[in-house]
Order: structure tokens, then sequence, then C-alpha cells
């Protein structure tokens, strides 16, 4: 299956979501920049993955990057160029942008069987627990792997051109 065929319009979730149902797919879903890919991320969606069938990763959209708490270089790579390397990974199902300050609009479009985050976050702060949790669904967290953030990764570039 081509990458790109794997990267969802807000138009066709429903649809998606839908006949994914029908088959009796267990959905999940969780959401971040993932600007600069590596290990830590790839352990991360690797073991939301394997929390169901089919995994939606849902991305920032530069725009919506640009809001967050974070350098003002960010986001270094294009939500193009971040949605295809994401859609590559042969664990993720689909990945879809949200322009939206948190993800709660497109978890609710979708409702996921599970909800996953880092376990830097309490359940109780995650945007959407409350609407999975309502459905029927589970919300978790997952450790991450010490020693990789992109912010680090950023840190580390900068550092190296000020020689």
């Amino acid at each position: 299956m081509k990458s790109s065929s794997k990267i969802w319009e807000h138009n066709q979730i429903a649809g998606e979501i839908q006949n994914l149902r029908a088959s009796g797919n267990k959905i999940v879903f969780t959401n971040g920049c993932f600007d600069i890919l590596h290990a830590g991320h790839v352990q991360y969606l690797e073991e939301a993955s394997e929390l169901g069938d089919f995994l939606i990763v849902a991305l920032n959209t530069d725009e919506s990057v640009q809001r967050l708490d974070k350098s003002p270089a960010r986001p270094l790579q294009n939500e193009y160029s971040r949605c295809h390397v994401m859609a590559s990974l042969g664990f993720v199902g689909a990945v879809v942008l949200f322009n939206e300050d948190t993800p709660k609009e497109i978890i609710e479009i979708i409702t996921p069987d599970v909800l996953v985050k880092g376990a830097d976050y309490e359940i109780s702060n995650i945007v959407g627990a409350d609407w999975v949790l309502k459905h029927g669904g589970e919300v978790k967290t997952i450790e991450f792997l010490p020693g990789f953030s992109t912010s680090a990764i950023e840190k580390k570039i900068i550092a190296a051109h000020k020689l």
C-alpha cells in the first residue's frame, strides 16, 4: 500500500471509520507533532499500535505546531513531509492532520476504542479522554524511551552549528 493512501482527508474519516468498525477492527488513536521522527517516537507508536488493530495518528498542522510552546523554528519539517514519513510506517494505519489547538474535535469524529498518550500525561488531563471513556473506550499511557526528544535533537543541531 502506498503511504499516500494512508493520509486521510477530513471528508473521508467518517466513511473510513465506518468501514473499519464494520470489519470488527479495534481503533487506536494518538496525536502529536512528530517533527523529527526518532527511535522514541517509533517505539511509542509501535506500542500504541499493539493495543488494537488499526492505529490512526493525528498530526498537528504547521500552523498548530507554531501555536504550541515550542521553539520558533518549529516545525522543522512541514506537514506534508511529516504526514508522508508517518504514513510510511507499516504499523500506522492512517494519518490525519488537525489544525485546532487540541485533537478534541477529531477524537469525537473518530471515537477510538483506545486513546493513547505518553506517560507524561495524567489520564484526567488527556484531551478527549472523557469522550472516549463515555463511549466505552479505554485511555492508555505509554512510557517514553529515555534519552529521545525532538527538542534535544534541535538543540544539538543548533549547538553544532555555533562552533
